[in-house]
């Protein structure tokens, strides 16, 4: 007896396939528009790629501040402009990102509304643009190590497969945001409140497993969490990253698939929405 597989199993393949073979047809778009955002950016700016690394330089030295002087933390004995900076350069990766991915759309509304492309290249060239910030800001990060006396590890050699898992989360979230704030433009208001508190609910500038009961439970529950975490332990530890990480790479996964499938059968519609 022959097995037939269920209608909509076949209708995500089929679905599947054109994404991919779209991203393909269009790659070279997709390395224009990453180009040209990232020309824009830094457009007529006196720093110019040093902004990829100013924020997070300053906020190493604030929390550097609050959490040496004031309020001291464990950080397991890694020095804790190392460990705030490695942190807020992966959040600072993931953050910037998704601020530029969620108007994506709407500030390219003569393309979405006249130019037929798979619109997914907008956030996805915003990612990438965070990836080559992130790159830059490598340089600090090795800085800093060297200074303090952080030995690379052999560990060192997971980095672009933690790299990879945030850059699928990070496309998941950005593709829907994108699309909310087509439908709804106040999602890009409540998106930044939204992105503050995620960054203070993240291991971004402390372990969120000083927070105890039954908030500290429900902080693990965090993918940022051991995303950021994994940094640490394969850079600054020499560890692999925890069981927790597996769970994050699952549902980057997961995210990553149902945003993109989502935005995919939902993209017909944007124009009319503008």
């Amino acid at each position: 007896m022959a097995f037939h597989l269920p209608d909509w199993v076949r209708q995500v393949a089929a679905d599947a396939r054109e994404m991919i073979a779209e991203q393909f047809e269009y790659r070279e778009l997709l390395y224009r528009m990453a180009q040209r955002d990232l020309l824009i950016r830094y457009k007529q700016t006196v720093l110019g790629f040093l902004w990829a690394i100013f924020m997070p330089l300053i906020n190493t030295l604030i929390f550097s501040v609050i959490f040496t002087r004031v309020a001291r933390i464990d950080t397991h004995g890694i020095a804790y402009p190392v460990y705030a900076f490695c942190g807020l350069l992966a959040w600072n990766f993931f953050s910037s990102s998704l601020r530029f991915s969620v108007t994506s759309l709407t500030h390219n509304t003569s393309l979405v509304t006249k130019v037929y492309f798979p619109r997914e290249i907008f956030p996805f060239a915003a990612i990438w643009v965070g990836l080559v910030d992130f790159c830059v800001g490598s340089l600090v990060l090795a800085a800093f190590m060297a200074y303090y006396g952080v030995a690379p590890h052999w560990t060192a050699l997971a980095l672009p497969l933690i790299v990879c898992v945030q850059m699928m989360f990070t496309a998941g979230i950005a593709l829907l945001l994108a699309m909310a704030n087509l439908f709804y433009r106040d999602v890009k208001y409540l998106f930044e409140v939204t992105l503050t508190v995620w960054m203070f609910a993240t291991s971004v500038v402390y372990p969120v497993t000083l927070v105890k009961g039954r908030t500290g439970a429900l902080l693990q529950l965090n993918p940022m969490t051991p995303i950021i975490d994994a940094y640490r332990a394969v850079l600054l530890r020499g560890e692999l990253p925890g069981p927790a990480f597996g769970a994050a790479v699952v549902l980057s996964i997961v995210t990553f698939a149902l945003g993109w499938l989502w935005f995919h059968r939902a993209e017909f519609t944007f124009a009319e929405n503008i």
